[in-house]
């Protein structure tokens, strides 16, 4: 085994390839975490039979929790998807708050639309709403665009069942239920300072002149959808929260209680999405009028999409595991032990630099949890909970040009690239910078 100095050079050689290859060689982020755990394994001198083994165990043990999770979250957010569950919800909040306060509307739209759906779905998903009330109320996209993406993103980095937030969760052996109600307490404050409150400051209200004809030829208001209620929709998207949630409040009863057995199975991540997924497929399907086949066809179509996501996290997975194994992550966990500083908050800013480097919040935050895990038993009083809403935080900020989410919300909105970062670019900057101050707050009740 190598000395600890050698080890962190190990690890430093590999994220520095996992960033020249995602960025420079554009590497798929799967490749490039796979290529980085080899670097690891082979630097750190473990055996190569070993190194496969290690890899092996670190994707099973990964995807062995999450596999099925993500395959149910993607099924309830394509059936929010053709529904138009999405679209109800925006109508109802732009009729209940008014087209003046519009970008109240569409931060909130965001904060409910998106637990079930990835950030790119929700913002495409949500954008032509946008076009038609920009086009009716000559209010610049900006005002309405940043505050819908930040609550997105902060949705997409802090609340399980999205995918980074739950494998960071299984990685870290944290309560679902727990990174969901702090998740919860963090990011709606989040997205409401950098959402309306930050694009007050930084945009002015009124449509430049160019953005009329941008509307003129990408608004179609004319389409007109029989959508499902209000209070359906609503409950569809909350109800895995609710079960996950109630599971971490049955602590308090007797183990052997009826009432703390059915609470604990009904709140298991895999049958609560698995009751939102039945709800869904009868409450946004078959009570609509959709056939067996159609919901056969939704279905189908919510798997592609999730490969891509289930291959990064898996590779994430080994990652760590070969950190694990070779003896960087103790080299690493001591190194950083000697900073002596919070762990809240080194591990916001090892996600932070990470999503900053490769402009990936999901990459971002695997990567942060593998070496932020060695670091915990070293600080047996920090949350678990709380380290995965910081690392959430971190992955959050400087969302720029290396990352696809920044080109999604520039072109949909129509702006220069000089007014994406300065609009939705340092929306996020401020958005991770509240998410750690709250983060911080809240371990101290916690």
């Amino acid at each position: 085994m190598h000395s600890g100095p050698t080890l962190l050079l190990v690890l430093f050689c590999a994220i520095a390839l996992i960033v020249f290859l995602i960025v420079k060689v554009r590497v798929h982020a799967f490749l490039a975490l796979t290529a980085a755990s080899f670097v690891v394994g082979i630097g750190s001198g473990m055996p190569l039979v070993k190194i496969a083994s290690s890899y092996e165990a670190g994707v099973g043990g990964t995807l062995g929790f999450l596999a099925t999770i993500i395959g149910l979250g993607g099924i309830l957010g394509k059936m929010l998807e053709e529904s138009g569950g999405a679209e109800r919800i925006a109508q109802a909040l732009l009729s209940a708050l008014g087209k003046e306060r519009a970008s109240w509307a569409m931060m909130l739209v965001g904060f409910i639309a998106g637990i079930p759906v990835f950030f790119e779905v929700g913002f495409v998903l949500l954008i032509p709403l946008i076009y038609v009330v920009a086009k009716e109320t000559k209010i610049n996209l900006l005002y309405l665009g940043v505050p819908l993406a930040v609550s997105l993103m902060a949705v997409h980095c802090m609340l399980p069942p999205h995918p980074a937030a739950m494998a960071i969760t299984g990685m870290l052996g944290a309560d679902v239920g727990k990174v969901i109600l702090y998740g919860l307490i963090v990011a709606l404050p989040t997205a409401i300072i950098a959402g309306p409150l930050w694009v007050k400051l930084v945009c002015k209200p009124q449509a430049p002149e160019a953005q009329e004809a941008f509307l003129n030829e990408h608004c179609d208001d004319s389409k007109t959808r029989d959508l499902p209620g209000l209070g359906v929709t609503l409950f569809t998207i909350l109800l895995p929260l609710i079960l996950m949630v109630g599971k971490s409040f049955t602590a308090g009863l007797p183990h052997d209680s009826m009432a703390f057995n059915v609470i604990s199975f009904l709140g298991t991540p895999l049958i609560a999405l698995s009751i939102a997924v039945v709800f869904a497929y009868w409450a946004l399907g078959l009570r609509r009028g959709l056939s067996m086949p159609d919901l056969l066809a939704y279905t189908q179509k919510s798997f592609p999409p999730l490969a891509s996501i289930l291959l990064i996290i898996g590779a994430g997975g080994a990652f760590n595991g070969i950190l694990v194994d070779s003896g960087v992550g103790s080299a690493l966990s001591a190194s950083l032990t000697q900073l002596n500083m919070n762990p809240i908050v080194l591990a916001w800013l090892v996600a932070g630099l990470m999503h900053f480097a490769v402009g990936s919040a999901t990459v971002a935050m695997i990567s942060a949890a593998g070496m932020v895990l060695p670091m915990l038993g070293a600080h047996p009083t920090v949350s678990k909970e709380i380290i995965c809403i910081a690392i959430g935080a971190g992955a959050m900020g400087w969302t720029h040009v290396t990352d696809s989410a920044f080109w999604v919300v520039k072109e949909y909105l129509g702006v220069s690239l000089t007014d994406a970062l300065k609009t939705f670019t340092t929306a996020t900057v401020l958005a991770s910078t509240v998410a750690l101050g709250l983060t911080l707050l809240l371990a101290n009740f916690v």
